[in-house]
């Protein structure tokens, strides 16, 4: 199974999970163009799901027109904010991986010392900066309408996490398929 075919799959899944969950019919929705063979980075795929949850929230929000472009432009900056604490903490873990590998780690006690702190202060401010992202999105909503995006965030979720296991799935039976392990 091709890129193209895997992120078809992934589009349709999405789209359609959205959709039957909020017993809608499935809108014809368009499928980003990529090229045969072409690999598709996580990033990618989760700057898309993040789009289609933009698109997505109006709806399930009820949001009005007035409402909806302060909510965007907060909401992204709420998706932003957590892309980048995330993209830190990862690399803040993949250097404390390397230091306490035991074949390739060094007995560095300073380097394990100042991640360790890093990925203390990587937590205190996506922590700080998360609050005050939610802070402005709720600006934006009624109290109803906060209820509603947690609950609509958790499904979201829910969503992009079955949309990866089955995008797994599906690129490991094409796997075995071409007889690749």
């Amino acid at each position: 199974m091709n890129a193209r075919s895997i992120l078809g799959a992934a589009a349709l899944t999405l789209v359609s999970a959205g959709s039957l969950a909020a017993g809608q019919q499935v809108p014809a929705a368009p499928v980003p163009q990529v090229a045969p063979d072409t690999a598709i980075s996580a990033g990618q795929i989760q700057r898309w799901f993040e789009a289609y949850t933009v698109l997505q929230a109006q709806d399930a929000l009820q949001l009005s027109e007035t409402q909806y472009g302060r909510f965007v432009t907060r909401f992204k900056g709420l998706q932003d904010s957590r892309r980048k604490h995330q993209v830190a903490r990862n690399q803040i873990m993949g250097d404390l991986r390397k230091l306490t590998n035991p074949q390739t780690g060094s007995n560095d006690e300073a380097s394990l010392t100042e991640r360790v702190k890093a990925l203390r202060e990587e937590d205190d401010h996506a922590a700080v900066d998360l609050k005050k992202a939610y802070e402005g999105v709720d600006e934006t909503l009624d109290t109803r309408q906060q209820a509603r995006f947690r609950i609509f965030e958790e499904r979201m979720e829910q969503q992009k996490l079955e949309l990866l296991m089955k995008t797994r799935l599906n690129a490991r039976a094409a796997a075995r398929g071409r007889g690749i392990n």
